[in-house]
């Protein structure tokens, strides 16, 4: 074999072998070795979050900014739970039990006392007269006034004694008012005395020049009004009336 064959041949056997290096490497490229392989284990890592290797600092920053964001997420739901202490709002319903305020309207219990208790009208803090009128026939009018300074209570009825009277005269019960007679200073209360029988039918009658009025039956003190100088007719059929807020209401009896 010449020397020119000998050097044709080995440079075909470097181009083969050059080429054959050459596929080897294309194959390992396609596997996905070498650095390309690199890269995609770094695209991994971004995707799954899993830490880096060490050296692959920019993944690892990318996955603690990631676990920084949730973790924030997370306080921020934390602050929701705060909301829930919101809820204790709901005891201000206590303050509905303000309604208990309400307790204070028995203070209106106090409205079960029927005001400031007033004594009685008594002769020493009263004036009394006795006016004899023409309607209704053989009637008298007594009229008590408050000449005290508080306020005091005509209860009942009059209990009147004439001269020569044998007893105290009855009360026409259908002449008791609603409620007792109150008199404020300087007010009056009236009741009246039927002295005869308006058609003559009476008996006993004689002239009383004199009266005694006892505020009520159980006074023990007696007013002395005047009467007429003639004297007034009373008889058998004498009856008084309740004391009444006015003399129209008196004289109806």
């Amino acid at each position: 074999m010449s020397t020119r064959t000998r050097r044709t041949r080995r440079t075909r056997v470097f181009v083969a072998a050059t080429l054959a290096a050459a596929a080897l490497t294309l194959t390992a490229c396609e596997n996905g070795e070498g650095v390309i392989d690199e890269g995609a284990s770094a695209g991994s890592v971004s995707t799954t979050g899993s830490p880096a290797s060490p050296g692959s600092g920019g993944a690892t920053a990318t996955g603690d900014s990631t676990s920084g964001t949730t973790g924030s997420t997370g306080s921020s739901g934390s602050s929701g739970s705060s909301g829930s202490t919101g809820s204790s709002g709901s005891s201000g319903s206590k303050g509905s039990s303000g309604s208990s305020g309400s307790s204070g309207s028995s203070g209106s219990s106090g409205s079960d006392d029927s005001g400031p208790v007033r004594a009685r009208c008594s002769t020493t803090s009263t004036r009394t007269a006795a006016t004899e009128v023409t309607r209704p026939l053989n009637h008298m009018l007594l009229t008590v006034t408050n000449t005290g300074s508080k306020a005091c209570n005509l209860l009942g009825y009059p209990a009147v004694d004439f001269e020569d009277a044998q007893s105290v005269p009855p009360v026409i019960e259908d002449s008791k008012p609603q409620a007792v007679v109150t008199l404020a200073p300087g007010e009056s209360g009236y009741a009246s005395i039927v002295l005869s029988a308006g058609d003559g039918g009476g008996t006993g009658g004689y002239t009383a020049r004199t009266l005694a009025v006892y505020l009520n039956e159980n006074d023990s003190t007696a007013a002395r009004p005047s009467l007429p100088a003639e004297g007034v007719y009373v008889d058998n059929s004498i009856k008084v009336s309740y004391w009444q807020y006015s003399m129209d209401d008196a004289l109806t009896w």
